[in-house]
């Protein structure tokens, strides 16, 4: 992985140059600087066709116009969008765009834009799924079709990260530096490894942007930690390691999220977790608070599902669990019975399990060895061990893995719990529910969207059945924020400590 040491380098320039404990104030009051980790920056560049605004750091590409956005409540929404209509076979989706919004170069954004926009994503992207569509089509100056594969209800989902490309202007070998968009800022400045300029559009077409100048700067974790102690950054992200400490002129913004932890445990392939009440006793024998505690220092929230607190969360997920009691009466029930040492035994099977986790990922680790320790107390003898990415997708065939997940869209229920194509088991554990894939697939044929979300919560409910998976945290995201910077009200971020904190930056203000 690339590293670059000048972010740190510039951070203890400036420590060192810091006069006194009071942080200085900002420049101006429409001028922002914010700090994200290096793993933010696009390598690909501001292409939405090479992953620009989706992957692991979902957010609204700020450079680009979509033409839905998601809600507060993670609803959707509309930008570019005028009306939207799914037919009844949902097969096809009819797009009536605003006719008000153009390209930073003046040429107007029309439904030819949108059509080649997603015609390009679907053979070029290699970081989401296009698979469902099979092409779109302009009608009108203002009306794109979008001809389906198959019925797909939450395209809106999808459509709400893929950012509108200039049909006129689009040159794949340098689009990603230089981007033309419609939205709410232009890129001005890209010092790789360094930082990104944002200067606001000042002919978009909504609101206008309050902060006029966004500067993001790219630095490793500890090199933002002396950023902040020398007054040089707004807003930077931290981890829960500096969360006991403090910084004069700042505070800490905790931002609630569905990026969540949680373990897969082989509904075959492992003699202990193949047993479905091991499962479920393991389920509801995990003290989640004690793992925020421990091992997030408080920040953070149970997690019970990979989409706890969405519109299509089956919230009866959380009623069975932190309960060791009644998990220890469950696996006497099952016939796991303690040896002499403690460790449970059944038909000759020791209750043995070794958890893994990503090498070098501490906040992971931590909570691989706070689980462990929780699985002894119930009598199931617990390793952990670190491994890599390499062996990790492998290693989950037969062991729990700590993983990390937690997306704006119910496709990452179908994606861990759907059975793979071709296969018999689900892609990345093995499990598969004939039911569960039913709703599932029925979900996914609504001809509403809104209608699917009952569907999504059916199948939570079957899945729960089987306890496939153990859910354990959400990962709070944690910033320094400088006093008098008013960030406005944060949706559930997803997975990926990055680009969700500047969503609404355009709505920030200093006070």
């Amino acid at each position: 992985m690339r590293r670059n040491f000048f972010p740190l380098l510039l951070a203890l320039a400036l420590l060192a140059g810091c006069q006194g404990p009071e942080a200085p104030a900002p420049r101006d009051s429409s001028s922002v600087t914010v700090v994200m980790p290096p793993t933010s920056e696009p390598e690909a560049g501001f292409d939405p066709a090479f992953g620009w605004g989706a992957g692991e750091h979902v957010h609204e590409p700020l450079i680009q116009s979509t033409l839905t956005v998601t809600n507060p409540d993670l609803t959707i929404g509309y930008d570019l969008v005028a009306s939207m209509e799914a037919s009844e076979d949902g097969l096809t989706w009819t797009v009536t765009l605003r006719d008000d919004a153009a390209f930073t170069d003046g040429e107007p954004l029309t439904a030819a834009d949108a059509a080649f926009t997603y015609n390009t994503v679907k053979s070029t992207s290699s970081v989401n799924d296009f698979t469902m569509l099979d092409y779109a089509e302009a009608v009108d100056e203002t009306t794109v079709v979008f001809h389906m594969t198959r019925p797909f209800s939450i395209w809106p989902y999808t459509m709400a990260i893929t950012g509108i490309l200039p049909e006129h202007a689009y040159d794949p070998a340098v689009y990603g530096s230089s981007p033309v968009g419609s939205g709410r800022y232009i890129l001005k400045q890209w010092d790789r490894g360094q930082q990104v300029i944002l200067e606001a559009n000042p002919d978009y077409y909504g609101e206008p942007p309050r902060m006029e100048r966004v500067v993001i700067l790219f630095m490793e974790e500890d090199a933002a930690f002396l950023a902040v102690q020398a007054g040089q950054a707004d807003l930077a992200y931290t981890s829960a390691a500096y969360s006991d400490q403090s910084v004069d002129g700042y505070s800490l913004l905790s931002v609630k999220t569905v990026d969540n932890r949680g373990i897969n445990l082989p509904a075959w392939n492992n003699d202990v977790t193949a047993d479905p009440l091991v499962r479920h006793a393991i389920n509801l024998g995990v003290d989640r608070q004690a793992i925020i505690d421990h091992v997030l220092n408080g920040y953070g929230t149970p997690a019970y599902s990979v989409c706890d607190g969405l519109p299509w969360w089956y919230s009866a997920t959380a009623e069975a669990s932190d309960d060791p009691e009644q998990a220890r009466a469950l696996l006497d029930q099952a016939g796991w019975l303690p040896g002499p040492d403690g460790v449970r035994e059944k038909n000759g099977v020791r209750a043995a399990l070794t958890v893994h986790y990503a090498a070098g990922d501490s906040v992971r680790q931590g909570i691989a060895a706070e689980l462990a320790n929780q699985l002894r107390e119930l009598g199931i003898e617990t390793d952990i061990r670190g491994v890599g990415w390499d062996t990790a997708y492998d290693d989950a065939l037969s062991n729990p893995l700590v993983w990390g997940w937690g997306a704006h869209t119910p496709m990452e229920l179908y994606n861990i719990y759907h059975t793979a194509p071709g296969s018999d088991s689900a892609l990345y554990s093995p499990y598969a529910n004939q039911s569960a894939d039913e709703l599932m697939d029925a979900a996914l044929a609504c001809p509403g969207l809104e209608e699917s979300y009952a569907l999504w919560q059916e199948a939570q409910a079957e899945i729960a059945q089987d306890a496939p998976w153990v859910w354990l945290v959400n990962v709070d995201h944690l910033y320094w924020v400088r006093e008098g910077l008013a960030v406005a009200e944060q949706k559930l971020h997803p997975h990926g400590h990055g680009w969700s904190i500047v969503n609404n930056i355009d709505q920030w203000s200093w006070t």
